[in-house]
């Protein structure tokens, strides 16, 4: 299969609706990972035709969710539904960010929301890492993230039970 990622691949989404139905045409399973905050005709053709999407969850808490991406996150939980209701499978994938998205409430409050999607495949947490860091630096911007520390593998463990109160299809990558 392919998978289109980004950056954010819904924001090529016309250009990239002929390309995922070539593929299928020649067999080939498509899968496109995003945010889910973009949203548009094309947008909803792109997700029409996807074999599966990943669906990046950051904060369900809208204003924690502003705070932390400087958006707000009604659009992605859109997608969600969207996703939902047209019976499209995708995973909700989520960072565990130490201090910032660990908390028992966040995790149930995701877990509360997302409890009766059928078509929610996996649950999948990513633990928090500084590959990107260098980004920063090359474009010579402040990474806010500068002191949060790696996630330990209690705090997986702990957000991985949680998350499984509520789901089957928990993983930690």
């Amino acid at each position: 299969g392919v998978t289109f990622s980004g950056g954010e691949p819904t924001t090529q989404a016309r250009e990239l609706v002929p390309v995922i139905r070539q593929l299928q045409a020649n067999g080939i399973n498509v899968c496109i990972d995003t945010n889910g905050g973009i949203w548009n005709s094309d947008v909803e053709e792109l997700f029409g035709l996807a074999d599966l999407t990943l669906l990046d969850i950051k904060e369900f808490d809208n204003t924690r969710h502003r705070e932390i991406t400087g958006m707000n996150n009604t659009q992605t939980l859109g997608t969600a539904l969207w996703l939902e209701e047209h019976q499209r499978p995708f995973w909700m994938r989520y960072v565990l960010v130490p201090g910032l998205s660990d908390s028992e409430k966040d995790i149930r409050a995701l877990g509360e929301h997302f409890k009766d999607y059928r078509m929610l495949r996996k649950v999948e947490i990513l633990p928090y890492h500084t590959l990107g860091k260098h980004k920063y630096e090359t474009l010579g911007w402040k990474y806010q993230l500068e002191d949060t520390p790696l996630n330990t593998s209690e705090q997986l463990a702990r957000a991985k039970a949680l998350f499984e109160e509520y789901f089957t299809c928990v993983t930690v990558n």
